[in-house]
């Protein structure tokens, strides 16, 4: 196995197994530095004597491997022993590793860099923010965390937070309108496309779609829902609902397609939530980061796209 497919083997297995957060590096990190002394593991010798932590699982462990790679921040308190899922977690590395060692892919110098990567990424992880001022619409709180996803994006080529933060805000938005669990929820890479979804959301005969630069494709998804019975809504920025209304009127189905710009799709929405009473606003907008958080959380291996809501 070269250098890649090890690395890209890992990042499939912390994708697959959401190993993001403190509790599952510290997890990765002290496994891997079990298997320095013996490889392959047995997980049932990585018990503490009463069966319910991670051997060697703590602060003082964490703390010494991430010293070697020149990091003196604490990644957890209690080194991810007190986080729940840490035992599971555990067994499934190690499956993972001896999996690995089967293949002859034993660089634990090379896994242990891998880790100490997501490490730096945890740390350098900063949520987007969002501040309810009075003085300032509902709109403009919203453009104001799409401009933040945007001005990340410029300096992280290749990652597309804007287009992830407009998904999860309508879904999140959604979720504060209807009550969770009427719709499922997708991570922003997993396209319409590939997945099968007649939209973004699906919910009763309407299919949403939420993009940045609506183009010809979205356009004859639109089609598609049109010709299965579905009824389909186009969520965009402000500068592509031109260009989106443009494009169906060419497709010749201008006047059977909706489109939204984001910020008055959620900011009316949050009005009429909060009853149009300043204290009911900022319980609408809050509720609506703490539901959009909670999708991340569950959805998303990038806790950057996390929202901070100061009042």
């Amino acid at each position: 196995m070269t250098a890649d497919e090890l690395k890209d083997a890992l990042s499939t297995f912390a994708k697959d197994r959401r190993f993001i957060g403190k509790g599952p590096l510290c997890v990765a990190l002290v496994v891997t530095n079990h298997a320095r002394t013996t490889l392959p593991l047995d997980s049932t010798k990585l018990l503490t004597d009463g069966g319910g932590q991670v051997l060697g699982l703590g602060k003082g462990a964490v703390q010494s491997i991430l010293n070697r790679h020149g990091i003196t921040r604490v990644l957890a308190s209690e080194g991810g022993r007190t986080s729940r899922g840490s035992i599971g977690n555990m067994q499934s590395y190690v499956a993972f590793l001896n999996d690995l060692a089967t293949q002859g892919a034993s660089d634990l110098d090379a896994i242990e860099r891998y880790w100490i990567e997501r490490v730096h990424e945890f740390f350098a992880a900063k949520p987007f923010k969002i501040r309810l001022d009075a003085s300032r619409s509902l709109r403009t709180v919203v453009r104001d965390v799409i401009a933040q996803a945007e001005e990340r994006q410029k300096t992280t080529p290749g990652t597309q937070y804007a287009g992830a933060v407009l998904q999860h805000l309508v879904g999140a938005k959604l979720d504060c309108a209807l009550g969770a669990g009427g719709f499922s929820h997708n991570s922003y890479s997993t396209s319409d496309a590939q997945s099968g979804r007649a939209g973004d959301f699906f919910i009763g005969d309407v299919a949403i779609h939420v993009t940045t630069s609506p183009g010809e494709a979205v356009i004859e998804r639109c089609r598609d829902n049109l010709n299965d019975g579905y009824r389909p809504i186009l969520v965009t920025m402000q500068r592509g609902l031109t260009v989106a209304e443009a494009l169906a009127d060419n497709a010749g189905i201008g006047d059977r397609v909706d489109v939204f710009e984001i910020e008055q799709f959620i900011a009316l929405n949050l009005y009429e939530l909060g009853k149009f009473a300043a204290e009911g606003r900022r319980v609408a907008v809050g509720d609506l980061v703490t539901r959009y958080n909670e999708v991340v959380e569950e959805y998303e291996t990038d806790p950057s796209l996390k929202i901070e809501f100061k009042t």
